[in-house]
């Protein structure tokens, strides 16, 4: 006995060796010399139907048994017991250990950022890692994530693993002004990008990558220096840039006491009412914004706060204010509104 198993261990270590097709040819061969064998003991109900010798065969091979099929003569017990069970198990098992080795290394390499995400669509892409900040990011990024919305996609320098892997895959590079770690992290259908690098000049690098190669993505980047920032806002309309607002925040609280609770509010995803943005369709008729002002208000129980158009972003408009379709209103509301909710004909009906 001690013999046999020694055996069976060095034939499943030798299959588990053996490539995919390597495996499918042994395990046919086997299948074939299993059928013969029966056939040559007069096993006429097991290899009478294909079917039938089939369904036996697995059931062995996977010791499942279900006793419903079995050998009648000596000689096909002794088939079974001394080819069919021992092939068949070492076979199956082989099969078995290299389908979980092959999804044991894909999810190892997925942690070492080592997958591929190119093919993901509407997705946002973190790219940068530091520490608490980033990591909060993605905490609030994927509370608000929408049941059908892609994973977030961290792209970040040299971290041997994935650091928050609860909240977004991640793709492992040398520099984040990487264009290929950019694809592998699928920025060509992303729907936002959000760079925050190491420093300002790492920052500004990521994103003119980012610019190439996501042509529809919407760009948001962190600049420690304000200078930089409106420079970047100067010169890459599509970027938003985003400076400290630590200063602002203390002036106008001296002044305006509760400022920076208010700021705090708008911005949190934990807050019970939080600034949101809508985009506008194109409008058959054109709309005031004090009709939709009032139709949200009423209607949703949403305030309306601003308006972006042509690039303009107007925080006080007037009621006559026309919007035509393609402008983004920011809104206060405890939820996100849904935009195929939205009755946008009836906006002017707000009796």
């Amino acid at each position: 006995m001690p013999f046999i198993a020694s055996l069976l261990r060095r034939v499943y270590l030798s299959l588990g060796e053996l490539a995919w097709s390597a495996l499918l040819v042994i395990l046919v061969v086997h299948l074939i010399i299993s059928y013969l064998l029966f056939r040559l003991a007069g096993e006429g109900d097991l290899v009478g139907n294909p079917v039938d010798f089939l369904y036996y065969y697995m059931v062995t091979a996977t010791t499942v048994g279900y006793g419903d099929l079995s050998p009648k003569s000596g000689l096909g017990r002794v088939v079974t017991v001394l080819v069919v069970l021992p092939g068949g198990i070492a076979i199956f098992t082989a099969v078995l250990g290299k389908l979980l080795t092959a999804i044991g290394r894909i999810w190892r390499n997925r942690m070492r950022g080592l997958g591929d995400y190119s093919e993901r669509t509407g997705h946002i892409i973190v790219l940068g890692w530091q520490d608490g900040q980033t990591y909060q990011t993605l905490r609030l990024l994927h509370s608000e994530r929408h049941a059908n919305e892609p994973m977030t996609v961290l792209v970040a320098k040299d971290l041997p693993e994935n650091p928050a892997s609860n909240y977004a895959d991640y793709v492992r590079t040398e520099r984040l002004a990487d264009a290929d770690a950019l694809l592998r992290a699928g920025v060509a259908q992303a729907r936002a990008v959000i760079a925050r690098g190491a420093n300002d000049d790492e920052t500004l690098a990521a994103v003119l990558i980012a610019e190439d190669h996501a042509p529809n993505a919407h760009i948001v980047a962190y600049f420690a220096d304000d200078r930089t920032a409106q420079m970047v806002k100067q010169r890459r309309p599509r970027v938003e840039a985003v400076g400290s607002l630590a200063e602002e925040l203390l002036s106008r609280s001296a002044r305006d006491p509760g400022s920076s609770e208010i700021a705090a509010r708008l911005l949190s995803a934990a807050s019970t009412d939080t600034a949101f943005s809508l985009a506008v369709p194109a409008l058959q008729t054109p709309l005031s914004y004090g009709d939709v002002f009032l139709g949200l208000k009423r209607r949703h129980h949403v305030t309306l706060v601003g308006m972006l158009s042509q690039g303009v972003t107007d925080l006080n408009c007037r009621d006559e204010t026309l919007m035509r379709g393609g402008e983004t209103l920011y809104y206060i509301s405890e939820i996100r509104l849904d935009p195929a909710a939205i009755a946008w004909a009836r906006m002017g009906d707000v009796t």
